[in-house]
């Protein structure tokens, strides 16, 4: 299996490399700043020169295939490197979680006029989205649980529930909300769902509160929402009534790989932060780089990244070549792994900084609590282990004795 990137991506790496380098990383503490006076949820004027900037390197929109042309392996290694600085470098290539996923929902199933109306603007920047799906009284692991209700009414369909965790909604450019919920409750299991657009200023849409991630309010927030006789027009609905399972399916495969490789790109830098950090560090008479605990460190994260990393790169050829559906045990595993690794790494970093490392002088205590989060969004450890167990108690063996 081939896992090297075309030509066109190398070039596409190069020239990410050099936004980083000379636009992205440069803007980080203006943008802190920004946020310290005007408050969390503020938009930063700074990252529309980020966005001009990408779009002039070639760099917008290359997560989706049908526009830019990149294989999902090719894009990969630019989603590694995006997690170098993770809120600005996606934002700056307008492929920033959930709109990334949500324009592939709208490019894949969208009808025309859903795709005038909300794919148009998406695609140029113009505005931000947010998915809908998970809920504060139910097992949302399990989606067939989830209670909100999507009822036909004449022309239009008729929304109640109660939504939480829901990315992007804090951010004022958000405009439309892809919403998650039951249009049967008596259809088989998997076909009580569907997907439907609600407009985040349609009447009876409330966000109820803007909820910190271990502390931390980042400018899109992970809001809780209540949808109250929210009445939207048929023409909305997502696909077809009872496919929202499948279109969950279709969404989650490329992004599982995007949250992933910008994961490993967090630890990198983490990697890099630490090793700086090492070198420069004396204690007990010697560098920190001189202790063999140190050299530990170092030398099992770099193993760590790079396992990681070929699984993940291995998932994305998978899904170029034989579909999302026929690497799920992949997909399954990189949410996993990918998490799991980045968290000890950015731990480790963050021992090796001493007290520094659990402050905002540094990236690693945020690297550290997103790392924590990945294991719990899209579902927890637990829910992706036990798809693993199942497809492997099913795997025929070439032989057992």
């Amino acid at each position: 299996m081939d896992l090297s990137a075309s030509e066109r991506g190398r070039e596409l790496q190069a020239a990410m490399w050099e936004l980083m380098r000379g636009r992205v990383f440069p803007a980080e503490p203006e943008v802190a700043a920004f946020h310290a006076q005007h408050g969390p949820h503020a938009y930063p004027p700074i990252i529309e020169d980020l966005k001009r900037a990408a779009r002039s390197a070639g760099l917008w929109n290359s997560f989706l295939p049908d526009v830019s042309g990149l294989s999902v392996l090719d894009y990969a290694y630019l989603a590694e490197i995006s997690g170098w600085s993770p809120v600005l470098a996606p934002e700056a290539i307008n492929g920033q979680a959930p709109d990334s996923g949500n324009m592939e929902l709208l490019h894949l199933f969208g009808t025309p006029e859903q795709r005038r109306t909300w794919l148009d603007p998406l695609l140029a920047g113009e505005i931000r989205s947010a998915f809908a799906m998970s809920e504060p009284d139910v097992a949302s692991s399990d989606a067939r649980n989830i209670e909100t209700s999507i009822r036909r009414d004449g022309e239009d369909y008729v929304v109640n529930g109660r939504k939480w965790w829901i990315s992007g909604v804090a951010d004022e450019r958000c405009r439309v909300l892809i919403v998650m919920g039951k249009t049967d409750p008596q259809a088989t299991a998997y076909r009580q769902q569907s997907m439907i657009l609600v407009p985040m200023d349609a009447p009876g849409v409330t966000v109820e509160r803007h909820l910190p991630l271990y502390g931390y309010q980042d400018q899109h927030g992970h809001s809780e929402m209540t949808f109250r006789n929210v009445r939207v027009p048929a023409s909305t609905l997502l696909g077809g009534e009872g496919d929202g399972f499948a279109l969950a399916q279709a969404r989650l495969g490329p992004g599982r790989v995007h949250h992933a490789m910008r994961g490993i790109g967090m630890a990198e830098r983490a990697v890099a932060l630490m090793a700086d950090r090492a070198r420069s560090r004396v204690a007990f008479g010697k560098h920190l780089s001189d202790f063999g605990r140190t050299q530990d460190f170092l030398a099992e994260s770099r193993i760590e990244i790079e396992q990681a990393r070929l699984l993940v790169l291995k998932t994305a050829a998978l899904i170029d070549t034989v579909g999302a559906k026929e690497a799920r045990t992949e997909v399954a595993a990189i949410k996993v792994v990918v998490p799991r690794m980045a968290e000890r790494v950015i731990g480790r970093a963050i021992e090796v900084f001493g007290a520094q490392g659990l402050s905002d002088d540094t990236p690693l205590a945020y690297f550290h609590s997103w790392a924590r989060a990945l294991r719990v969004v899209d579902g927890p450890d637990a829910v992706h282990l036990r798809s693993i167990a199942r497809e492997e108690l099913a795997r025929e063996r070439p032989y057992v004795g």
